[in-house]
């Protein structure tokens, strides 16, 4: 990869002196309105297109332009789209057309995981709101990956729909067929229902998506939808029931030959019900939170901020973008505004999401059990939790909306409230603005220290197919606390700027390089917490090549502030990934610097280097192999004494026997915590909400038995927890 960015670099003076010149812009020619036919007859959701259905002319869509990496370039890659629609259930149908059907990538992998294949799929506004749409996305395997594209926080994965896709490949390609039941999107019922519809296509090798519409940067994805308009369609019963059981045995070793046992068999239900065709009424009583999936290991020494830990858990995941504020993620302080993994116990949950007229809304209510413990002189002791939190928006036109989120913790004498309002708007084609002022109000659990606070962000976008400008302010009293929310730190006032120019070279000479692009970027604030004030100026390149190939180098260097002292900071970074072969993709990042040993009582200057590695091997299209590798050394600068290192190895192989049904092996190691986990699980899946899965996992440490205990030790690793886990549910859709 290093070798490859130098003959790139090497030939950016004569690739780039042929760039394409900009065409001139054109005026936005009119959406054409999509009607979609009554279906006569079936569809049997096979991949094979020889139904009536898709023997009539395919749906007027226009030239497929791309939109990422590169915006406006036309693919060899045709592809053709029909619709129809009976009184159940929404139909589409994709004839993949590809000049080299040889090189198509594909998989039968687990659902969501399909990004590095070729794939073909749509976005679905069903409600016309011009504030979400459903996403569905399939591989020519048939494989699934679905999401939910909000105004508020972009593309989540987190949702898993209830629809059926099929895909067969072609001497010509390949051809997909979906169904999407009525029951799982939200829609206005009537003798005419207008929604609106994107379709889109990535072809793997070639590194490229394109759509129809077309996506210009800068522009919201919703005010490029085409109209979609259906006939004599009524919104059915919505009403979903899920039980599930759940057993646990988990042992833990209390002497060189004894285990002490605890079994933990339990079990609940969740339920879904549309009150309306656009509102849904979810809840949960002793919910399925089991965690199928456990926490990647991440490098949790030296750490100035907290790690996040991404939400599992399926009652939370769906429909969370809706809770977010705008101008957190990226680069903010705030990540989220709603992080559901602080609700650790929870022993229900209620959710309320709609959307009535131009107002979408949202509520959430738990009671979390976690903070009550046994220990009976703990002033918390069986204690719980309470959160309810309220979300609301208005929409003001096509992807802009003005509004308002509240949030409420109670925990005995204690409280945390929360008022926020936020703004999103779009001006002309290119540019954007938010703005987001909160304010808190916080007392501890024993009702003393009552405290309140304040935050607030303005943000502004530029974005055209050549550049990109994105500005942010905030601000975060001392005082500011948000139990709902996962932010770095309070007491800071600060800016950042971004600033990238693209440069496309000329396709003709250069086919395998798509795109180059140097970028600045520069940071300035004042820390009252740590009394001092830091800035970082970072610059930079960006590359984009065929074979979903990308390289980035940049340096920053800068001042930051820690326990009343002042710092020099700087780092190199180089990172990039490709998919070699259709077998084989690789990523690398790597960054070394002058840094700080974050101890509040005795810090220090340091150097730092880290490196990330990851290679996934795909041998057969159902066995998958994955291996990682993390790894952080940081010496004193003084003295160049070793202060800590830490690796951090990884392995995952899957083998997916079929759609729904699959095997996974986990294996990682991680020496700063001197442990080696081992984690297998087989899953059945056969649509979402219906699942069965049996699991086994093993935690070793390096420990040593003083007579009476284990304490952490340099003999060999002991196997100190071990457990064993099934987990059963089933969907019942009236």
């Amino acid at each position: 990869m290093l070798m490859l960015a130098c003959s790139v670099v090497f030939l950016t003076q004569n690739v780039l002196s042929k760039t394409q010149t900009k065409p001139p812009e054109k005026a936005a020619a009119p959406l054409p309105v999509l009607e979609v036919p009554i279906l006569n007859g079936n569809v049997a959701v096979d991949g094979v297109l020889d139904e009536a259905a898709w023997r009539v002319p395919p749906l007027p869509a226009g030239e497929w332009l791309t939109y990422n990496p590169l915006y406006g370039a036309k693919m060899a890659q045709r592809t053709e789209v029909w619709a129809a629609h009976d009184q159940d259930a929404l139909y589409f149908a994709f004839h993949c057309m590809d000049p080299e059907p040889d090189k198509i990538k594909t998989t039968i992998s687990k659902r969501d995981t399909i990004f590095n294949d070729d794939w073909v799929g749509l976005s679905l506004d069903s409600l016309g709101s011009h504030q979400s749409s459903y996403e569905f996305f399939i591989n020519p395997d048939g494989i699934q990956m679905d999401m939910l594209n909000s105004s508020t926080a972009g593309e989540d994965t987190s949702p898993d729909w209830v629809w059926e896709s099929a895909a067969k490949r072609t001497d010509d390609g390949y051809a997909v067929e979906i169904r999407i039941p009525f029951k799982t999107i939200r829609f206005a019922g009537g003798s005419i229902v207008r929604m609106e519809v994107l379709f889109w296509r990535r072809v793997s090798r070639l590194g490229m998506s394109a759509s129809w519409p077309d996506l210009p940067p800068g522009i919201s994805w919703f005010t490029r939808h085409a109209p979609l308009i259906l006939h004599e369609v009524h919104r059915p019963l919505t009403l979903e029931v899920i039980p599930n059981v759940t057993y646990s045995l988990n042992q833990t070793r209390s002497a060189p030959d004894q285990w002490a046992s605890d079994s933990n068999p339990d079990g609940g239900i969740t339920a879904k019900y549309g009150i309306t065709s656009t509102v849904t009424l979810d809840g949960t009583y002793r919910p399925d939170f089991s965690q199928v999936e456990s926490d990647a290991f991440q490098v949790e020494v030296n750490q100035r901020y907290p790690i996040f830990y991404s939400e599992k858990r399926p009652f939370f995941m769906e429909g969370m973008g809706t809770f977010d504020l705008a101008g957190v993620g990226g680069d903010a302080n705030m990540r989220t505004a709603v992080h559901t993994r602080r609700i650790v116990d929870p022993l229900f949950g209620l959710k309320l999401t709609g959307t009535v007229g131009k107002v979408t809304f949202a509520t959430l209510s738990s009671a979390d059990q976690w903070p009550g413990n046994t220990d009976p002189s703990d002033p918390l002791f069986e204690r719980e939790k309470y959160y309810n939190i309220g979300r609301a928006l208005y929409s003001l036109g096509k992807g802009t909306y003005i509004g308002g989120l509240v949030t409420d913790t109670e925990l005995a004498d204690g409280y945390n409230r929360v008022l926020a309002g936020d703004l999103s708007l779009q001006f002309g084609k290119h540019q954007q603005l938010s703005a987001t002022a909160i304010t808190t109000g916080t007392r501890d659990s024993d009702g003393s220290n009552e405290r309140a606070g304040m935050a607030g962000q303005a943000s502004y976008s530029y974005s055209s197919k050549r550049q990109i400008l994105l500005t942010q302010f905030e601000h975060y009293d001392k005082d500011f606390q948000m139990d709902t929310a996962f932010y770095n730190r309070t007491g800071i006032t600060a800016n950042w700027t971004y600033y990238s120019y693209n440069l496309y070279p000329d396709e003709k000479n250069y086919p395998w390089f798509k795109k180059f692009a140097p970028f600045v970027w520069f940071h300035t604030g004042r820390d009252r917490i740590q009394k001092g004030d830091e800035y970082i100026l970072l610059g930079g390149v960006r590359m984009n090549f065929t074979r979903q190939g990308s390289f980035r180098i940049d340096y920053a260097g800068g001042k930051e502030p820690w326990a009343g002292r002042s710092y020099d900071i700087s780092q190199i970074r180089v990172m990039g990934g490709a998919q070699l072969f259709p077998w084989l993709n690789i990523f690398g990042y790597f960054t070394s610097g002058k840094s700080i040993f974050y101890d509040p009582e005795n810090p220090f200057a340091g150097d730092s280097r880290y490196l990330n590695a990851v290679v996934t091997l795909q041998p057969t299209s159902k066995l998958s192999q994955a291996i990682s590798y993390e790894g952080v050394i940081f010496n004193r600068a003084s003295s160049g004494e070793r202060v800590y290192t830490v690796d951090i190895i990884n392995s995952k192989t899957t083998y997916q026997f079929s759609k729904s049904f699959a095997a996974r092996a986990i294996h990682r190691y991680d020496s700063s915590r001197s442990n080696v986990l081992l984690d297998y699980l087989v899953s059945y899946e056969p649509v979402p909400g219906t699942v069965a899965y049996a699991g086994y996992g093993s935690m070793f440490n390096r420990q040593d038995w003083d007579g009476t205990r284990y304490v952490p030790g340099h003999n060999d690793y002991v196997n100190t927890q071990r457990s064993l886990f099934f987990k059963f549910s089933y969907l019942y859709r009236f």
